[in-house]
């Protein structure tokens, strides 16, 4: 049997987007000046954001290993998953070091021409997953890299399997409680209300895998909810998640909710502080019961979605 040598072997590059986190609290000013356009924060918002992160790390800073754990995985999964391709992944972050642009340019330094860009986020928005992409590109044409990207993925049946799986096990520890009784919130990032006026698909995409895990887990009593909302002076997509959830005891729609945050794919500050801290404070206050379905991170069925996703580019003529 003929046995392809080691040289015949393809090699791509596998550029992993992602929003970026401060690596310890001293680089948390130069992180938030960055997401702020170079303007640096007041003393006041430094403080409030070092007050978050060491409410939910201590100090310590666990979020940063979160990524690169889970571009391990996409890198060992690709790989077993496709022996006929070498694929070696690399970071390129938003608001940290390694820049968007370093991945690319690490790419190409290490001799690779050929390259798959895809973002840890499954849903498409011009602002966010569109900005990667647009970013990624401009250095891949100026270094002369061929890289072509994942679009989205929010459809993909074992992102959709994995979600489900994280309902069905949360929705176990309401012991002794019915289903239709429990008042299941998706939750995404918010981002300003200008969207809708570009037609962007971001809402519509997280209302289809919402509703795609609803159906899934038979789930009937749910219902869309933002949150992480940007203090900026412009309005953004709504309703917050701490409003449902007055909402919910105003009405008296339920005592017991489920928050499953199908738009975030790991454990950082959006869900250990905004989600874990503020809003089970929120429900606390209120007399609710809350529980959080837990992160992918580096579920192997995520992996499946992100391998498959990525493989598929190489395939399209």
């Amino acid at each position: 049997m003929y046995n392809m040598s080691a040289t015949e072997i393809k090699r791509i590059g596998v550029l992993v987007l992602s929003y970026g986190t401060p690596k310890s609290i001293d680089d948390i000013e130069a992180y938030y000046t960055h997401i702020r356009r170079g303007h640096p924060p007041t003393p006041e918002q430094l403080q409030d954001l070092k007050n978050r992160y060491e409410a939910i790390v201590g100090g310590v800073f666990p979020l940063r290993e979160n990524t690169d754990k889970q571009v391990k995985a996409l890198e060992d999964r690709l790989n077993e998953k496709y022996p006929d391709t070498t694929f070696i992944c690399y970071q390129g972050l938003k608001h940290a070091a390694p820049f968007i642009e370093d991945g690319v340019e690490q790419i190409v330094q290490d001799g690779l021409t050929e390259a798959v860009g895809v973002v840890l986020a499954p849903h498409y928005s011009s602002m966010s997953v569109g900005g990667y992409m647009k970013r990624a590109q401009a250095k891949a044409d100026e270094l002369g890299l061929n890289i072509r990207f994942v679009r989205s993925y929010h459809l993909h049946p074992k992102l959709i399997e994995a979600l489900a799986e994280r309902v069905e096990e949360a929705l176990n520890r309401f012991e002794g409680v019915e289903k239709d009784r429990i008042k299941v919130i998706f939750t995404a990032h918010s981002l300003p209300e200008k969207i809708l006026e570009m037609k962007d698909p971001y809402p519509e995409q997280l209302l289809e895998t919402s509703r795609a895990v609803a159906a899934k887990t038979g789930l009937t009593n749910w219902q869309f909810g933002w949150q992480s909302a940007g203090q900026t002076g412009e309005p953004w997509l709504g309703p917050d998640v701490l409003d449902v959830l007055r909402t919910i005891k105003q009405e008296k729609q339920a005592e017991h909710v489920l928050i499953c945050p199908v738009g975030f794919v790991s454990d950082h500050l959006e869900i250990l502080y905004d989600l874990d801290i503020e809003a089970q404070l929120t429900a606390r206050e209120l007399g609710l019961h809350l529980e959080r379905t837990r992160s992918l991170n580096t579920d192997p069925l995520y992996m499946d979605a992100l391998s498959d996703v990525v493989y598929a580019q190489l395939e399209r003529n």
